[in-house]
């Protein structure tokens, strides 16, 4: 089932040219975790992560379990909170975006990079726990979009949360076309991207 709700999910994604200018430059991913998950093998996501291709989405590859360790990571440690929310994707993080999900009533947090212990900073694999911390801490609950506004060699990113892929790729294809069409905010194609 959790195969089968991620391809259904791509193919919501890979249909929406919006979505490709919210790809970052490390890619999207993502994810989505079998009930009462453990490790990064119960998380589900794309291998080689969502490109861009001919201006839209592209998935290299079919979905699998552990092809993800930041994206899995993140939805495990979402799970201790709230283990209904199972999916996750990343894309490229912008202040509008923030304002677009907070209109739509949706429950946003983050974490800064700069606030990071030095004790977290050098412990691998220790960041993404210490953030959603962080950011659920701060609001006193499961946000449904963490954001973070990047660090010494770490891009911005913004990631919205849910219970099933399906759910996460069509609520970040509403907000990319929100994004692209909010009040000139038009944002336009650079092939640079990766196409």
């Amino acid at each position: 089932m959790v195969i089968e709700n991620l391809k259904k999910a791509m193919n919501i994604l890979e249909e929406s040219h919006e979505f490709a200018l919210l790809i970052p430059e490390v890619r999207s991913n993502l994810v989505m975790a079998k009930r009462d998950a453990h490790n990064i093998d119960d998380v589900a996501g794309i291998p080689g992560r969502i490109t861009v291709l001919n201006n839209l989405p592209k998935a290299s590859a079919d979905p699998d379990y552990g092809a993800s360790s930041h994206m899995a990571s993140l939805v495990l440690n979402i799970m201790k909170f709230d283990p209904g929310r199972r999916s996750a994707l990343n894309m490229r993080f912008h202040p509008l975006l923030v304002d677009i999900c907070q209109k739509l009533g949706l429950l946003v947090s983050f974490y800064n990079r700069d606030e990071e212990p030095l004790e977290v900073q050098n412990k691998e694999g220790s960041t993404i726990p210490w953030g959603v911390k962080v950011a659920v801490d701060k609001i006193g609950a499961v946000p449904d979009v963490i954001y973070h506004t990047g660090g010494w060699g770490k891009e911005p990113m913004l990631v919205l949360l849910g219970t099933a892929a399906v759910d996460v790729a069509k609520m970040s294809v509403c907000l990319a076309k929100l994004f692209n069409t909010n009040e000139g905010h038009k944002v336009v194609f650079t092939p640079s991207r990766g196409s």
